[in-house]
């Protein structure tokens, strides 16, 4: 008797074993025919087999089943999902080909998301970037463009989750850059080690160098701490911003940032003190002098605004927007006369008011002028300039300039 049972259990598990290389077998010929509905229904089929399947075959059905889910780059954003799921579990066998279709599924997935990028479909690109990421984990600069991208389109869930992510795996964005100088453009061109090697042996490029890249931990760190000011959570983002600074503290960008959230806050004290050691750790630098005007002009500070501009134009005469924001300080000052104007009666008094408002209205407008001629010949194609100038001589009745800025502002649309 217990030769019979063994040999029937024999028969049973030979049984078994046919069956399942069967199903396998149809399920790899309908993908092989790219009838990948066929190839999910065998593996329907398959999946019923799997408590009695070892580990190779196991590992055969993990595979297959990511191929026909996949479909050759036609299968749904969740259907990707349980591919890549699927593929986790190939183990022993069939590893080989497993990361030759993970890689084939990378190169297939990023080339749409930067198709959807291109097409400023910045929501679905961050989706196919992160698929990127979740199916080659080693490669974190596609989880750094997943959520760069959902902060695009204000996803800010989703890119904080991200964000938060890329914290925890210490990402930094730090890699080495290979560089040289492109003869016929005179531009430096960013390659890898063997393309660049290749160039310069052929003569086409020379200076060749490396370098490493600054690190995008900062931004991520700041980037967090903005989306938890969106979300009204400002405890949060001044702990995130204080975790940046201990990191990088000399980064002007996070005392700005900084700075930024305080203004948000409406904590106009802390926000000047930060503006001002913001000036004090980078005083040459234009840039920093312009936002720094923004930033005050923002908080209603005409005066801290000015200074911070005229400093700008000092630093770099050809900055035209701080020529501009210069202009708007200056016609700010027009609002208050406005109301007041129009509130006036017709009495002696109020019309007697009215002519020295107009007097000073005009004052305005000589003050502005300057900023905005120096713009135009920085920038002579400043439609913005071009028509703020328009209108003031139109007002201040300089018939001549007025037709001559007028065809230049026609002449720019």
């Amino acid at each position: 008797m217990k030769k019979q049972i063994i040999i029937a259990l024999a028969v049973s598990i030979s049984a078994f074993s046919f069956a399942q290389k069967k199903e396998l077998k149809a399920v790899e010929k309908a993908i092989k025919g790219n009838n990948y509905a066929e190839a999910k229904s065998a593996l329907k089929q398959a999946e019923s087999l799997m408590s009695a399947m070892d580990a190779k075959t196991k590992a055969e059905y993990y595979y297959l089943n990511a191929q026909a889910l996949y479909a050759g780059g036609a299968g749904s954003m969740t259907d990707i999902d349980a591919a890549i799921e699927s593929l986790k579990k190939v183990e022993g066998g069939y590893v080989a080909e497993s990361n030759e279709l993970k890689q084939n599924m990378v190169n297939s997935i990023l080339t749409k998301g930067n198709g959807f990028y291109e097409k400023q479909d910045f929501s679905t690109s961050s989706k196919y970037f992160e698929k990127a990421y979740r199916l080659s984990e080693k490669d974190t600069t596609f989880l750094y463009y997943a959520a760069v991208t959902a902060v695009n389109v204000q996803e800010y869930d989703r890119a904080l989750t991200l964000y938060e992510e890329l914290k925890k795996l210490g990402y930094t964005g730090i890699e080495k850059q290979f560089y040289a100088t492109n003869k016929e453009t005179g531009e430096e061109d960013v390659l890898d080690k063997a393309a660049r090697d290749l160039y310069v042996r052929s003569g086409t490029h020379s200076n060749p160098g490396e370098r490493m890249t600054e690190s995008k931990k900062p931004e991520i760190v700041k980037n967090v701490a903005l989306i938890y000011v969106s979300k009204g959570d400002n405890v949060k983002a001044i702990a995130a911003i204080k975790d940046a600074k201990a990191e990088s503290p000399d980064d002007v960008n996070l005392i700005l940032a900084e700075a930024n959230i305080y203004f948000k806050m409406g904590n106009n004290e802390e926000f000047k003190k930060l503006l001002e050691t913001a000036t004090q750790m980078d005083p040459n630098n234009a840039e920093l002098q312009y936002n720094l005007g923004v930033l005050s002009a923002e908080a209603g500070d005409a005066v801290a605004a000015k200074k911070y501009y005229d400093k700008t134009i000092e630093l770099k005469p050809d900055y035209v927007n701080a020529y501009i924001n210069s202009a708007a300080l200056v016609l700010e000052k027009e609002k208050s006369l406005i109301e007041e104007m129009n509130g006036l009666g017709t009495s002696a008094k109020d019309n007697k008011r009215y002519d020295e408002l107009v007097e000073v209205r005009k004052t305005i407008y000589k003050d502005a002028v300057p900023y905005l001629e120096k713009a135009l010949t920085h920038d002579s194609s400043n439609i913005n300039a071009a028509t703020t100038l328009m209108n003031i001589y139109s007002v201040m009745g300089e018939t001549e300039k007025h037709k001559e800025m007028k065809a230049k502002v026609d002449s720019l649309k």
